[in-house]
């Protein structure tokens, strides 16, 4: 499968990166800083693109079977709320201009919701990374309008940052609009098992047009 990968050298990229060379598909990563992916491998391509040039990223996608957006506003960025929504639209409308039909976006875990509450609206939210996940449940509100690509949006467990050390078990568990806790009421995803989850999606499709998440 042809694969288009926007942010490749994230914390979040990287690692669907390595899944999906791992797999066996062939990917194009687009990135702003191809120094960045210095080690060659014959399913790679490295592209030098831009989230907010729309024709020029519209023309990168053409030809792939899905496109992956992981990109990234940085979570220092002091304007993330407006980067990361306009970047989101803008490899949203590159992607229809480019004719590819599916598009899979990674978005936050504060759009989901407990006790009839997104967790970004909750009182115990992290303001330091509030601009983004309210920018991240904006942007699938928007999203859930799109009738013209078979989209699918991913919110990552509460806990899936750098801290958790699982590593790449291969197994989780699927929720829809809720966080999914284990027996010690945790809410925990690897980032390696989070590429595991949406490489799964992109091979097999379950998905389309929805909003949904996993943990352990």
């Amino acid at each position: 499968m042809k694969i288009a990968l926007i942010g490749a050298t994230g914390f979040v990229g990287s690692k669907l990166l390595h899944e999906a060379l791992t797999r066996g598909h062939h990917v194009t990563a687009i990135v702003r800083d191809p120094a960045k992916l210095a080690a060659p491998h014959e399913n790679l391509t490295v592209v030098t693109g831009d989230a907010n040039k729309v024709d020029e990223l519209a023309a990168q996608l053409a030809g792939h079977d899905v496109v992956i957006n992981a990109f990234s506003a940085g979570w220092t960025n002091p304007n993330l709320y407006h980067d990361f929504l306009q970047g989101a639209r803008d490899i949203e409308a590159a992607t229809e201009k480019s004719g590819v039909k599916r598009l899979i976006a990674i978005g936050g875990a504060g759009s989901l919701y407990l006790g009839g509450q997104q967790l970004v609206d909750g009182p115990e939210f992290p303001e330091a990374i509030k601009p983004g996940a309210s920018a991240a449940r904006d942007y699938l509100n928007l999203l859930k309008q799109n009738t013209s690509l078979d989209w699918t949006f991913f919110s990552p467990a509460i806990e899936m940052h750098q801290g958790v050390t699982t590593g790449r078990t291969g197994h989780y568990r699927l929720g829809l609009e809720n966080p999914v806790f284990d027996e010690q009421g945790k809410c925990v995803l690897s980032g390696e098992d989070l590429a595991v989850v949406i490489l799964d999606e992109v091979e097999k499709p379950k998905h389309s047009r929805q909003r949904f998440t996993a943990a352990y």
